[in-house]
């Protein structure tokens, strides 16, 4: 039987665009007739995605497996941490919960999680003609190196040719590849084929002298430099690219509705607001002042990996206390499952699932109360909108599902939707609530606003506009517009590598028929 090919992506560090530039080699390589498919051992995040199996899985995967056009599975992220503390983390192990570890105790799983992680890696070997695979943060942590599953020692495991990524926007780029290169030990730097100069603004031909330093000092080509862009748009899951959006500037036109989304401690799934971000009509902000509350149109609480602590942390900072002033005044407040759960009466966790704390008010807006389980709950769901003013009861609305809440009706409320379908499977159960004035509304479905009618009517409800005249002007498909940034993303690297080494490198030829 045919294995797969493979290449490896390593980087001198987090966010220097590891994931991007596997997400876009996934695109080339789809687009050349090859069947390719994203890897990465073991990832760490808050924003996860369920897939149709009902498995859990990292985000950065489900985009590389969207621009390689394929379903994603939980193979390609066959371990996802996600953290609950300074020193503690939730441990998914192909898509299902493990249990929450310390970092000492899941390291002394680490023999049992290779067996794993390889039994992912040679099920989706069977499947596909090109694997590409990720590395986490740098590759040359040398006081993690024993209990490396993800970087070299995923390399070696599998023979894989290695690009090494650096970011020349965050500066030392020279001394970080050397010192990286002289690192590695013998057997490491025989894998690294070559070097990669990620984000870089101005004149290459001021550049030129470092690149031949660094081909003759570490015996490896430069086989790009890819210039920094900001006209594409695809998804990142890091804490630090949600950090750099706080710090963005902020134009805004008149006419745009203001969205503000809170930084929560714990924020999880912050893509739900990827295609509101995208929005000609809508200018999003993520903040952490309660003042600013009362800037926005809308106010969204995100889901959260521990939700009596962010609620907590809501309390203790006055951004609850802001939020109900800001409902009382005439705004409207949406909150995504953790957040939907904060806008009850109470929120309780008796046995410790995600926090020592037992029991916290909630801000009132909502008549219900959550209780967080022992079991979590991993679905993709279809459902109809009973809200009509969000949309058409006949228009089907996507999500998915990943909670370990169970909220409870404790008073006259309206359920804002109905689910007819999870993991593929008919059922018939009522999810979220909206409040009597129409202004307080959560739901536990993640991806809520990817669908297109339901932003749309949100964003038209908000301005106050003809639902009809501002779609016909100003808005469109968000599906579409992804594919769109997958190919934009794939002909920027296709002007910035030299994908011919690349394909050599591989072991593939250049297109295949």
């Amino acid at each position: 039987m045919a294995t797969a090919k493979n290449l490896m992506i390593l980087g001198t560090g987090s966010d220097v665009g590891k994931s991007i530039l596997v997400a876009g080699l996934c695109r080339i390589l789809k687009q050349d007739g090859y069947r390719v498919a994203p890897f990465k051992a073991q990832n760490m995040a808050l924003n996860s995605f369920i897939t149709p199996e009902g498995g859990e899985m990292g985000r950065a995967q489900v985009v590389q497996a969207e621009a390689a056009g394929i379903e994603p599975h939980v193979d390609m992220n066959p371990i996802l941490l996600k953290p609950t503390s300074n020193v503690g983390s939730q441990v998914i192990l192909h898509g299902k919960v493990l249990g929450n570890f310390t970092a000492a105790e899941y390291y002394q799983k680490k023999s049992d999680l290779v067996t794993q992680v390889m039994e992912s890696y040679r099920r989706l070997e069977a499947q596909y003609q090109v694997l590409v695979l990720e590395g986490a943060g740098s590759a040359a942590e040398i006081n993690l190196k024993d209990k490396d599953l993800v970087n070299f020692s995923m390399a070696e495991r599998v023979k894989a040719p290695v690009l090494l990524v650096a970011d020349i926007d965050r500066g030392g780029v020279f001394a970080s590849i050397v010192g990286h290169m002289e690192l590695f030990t013998p057997a490491e730097r025989d894998l690294v084929k070559g070097l990669i100069i990620n984000k870089f603004r101005g004149d290459p031909s001021l550049l030129l002298s470092g690149v031949e330093f660094l081909e003759t000092r570490t015996g490896k080509p430069v086989l790009g430099l890819v210039h920094y862009f900001t006209d594409i748009h695809i998804p990142e899951e890091d804490s630090v690219a949600l950090d750099l959006k706080m710090r963005a500037p902020k134009e805004r036109p008149q006419e745009q509705v203001r969205v503000g989304v809170i930084r929560l401690p714990h924020i999880s799934n912050y893509t739900d607001f990827d295609s509101l971000e995208q929005e000609p009509s809508v200018s999003l902000t993520y903040f952490t002042a309660p003042e600013q509350v009362f800037d926005m149109d809308l106010v969204i609480l995100p889901g959260s990996k521990n939700t009596l602590n962010d609620l907590h942390y809501l309390q203790n900072q006055g951004i609850a206390e802001a939020i109900i002033s800001f409902h009382a005044k005439g705004g409207t407040v949406v909150g995504i499952c953790g957040g939907y759960q904060m806008l009850g009466r109470k929120v309780l966790d008796p046995l410790g699932v995600e926090s020592d704390l037992q029991e916290l008010a909630g801000l009132g807006l909502l008549d219900m109360e959550t209780e967080l389980l022992g079991e979590k709950v991993t679905t993709q769901v279809k459902a109809r909108l009973l809200w009509s003013e969000l949309a058409d009861p006949e228009e089907e609305v996507r999500g998915y599902e990943i909670h370990m809440g169970q909220s409870r009706v404790i008073g006259p409320s309206t359920p804002l939707l109905e689910i007819v379908e999870r993991n593929g499977k008919p059922v018939q159960v009522k999810d979220g609530l909206i409040s009597s004035d129409g202004r307080v509304w959560g739901s536990y479905l993640h991806g809520l606003f990817d669908n297109d009618g339901l932003r749309h009517r949100l964003i038209s409800r908000l301005m106050s506009v003809d639902y009809v005249e501002l779609t016909k002007e100003r808005l469109g498909s968000f599906r579409r517009w992804k594919e769109e940034q997958y190919d934009k993303l794939a002909s920027h690297l296709r002007n910035h590598l030299d994908m011919d080494r690349i394909y050599q490198i591989i072991g593939i030829a250049g297109h295949h028929k």
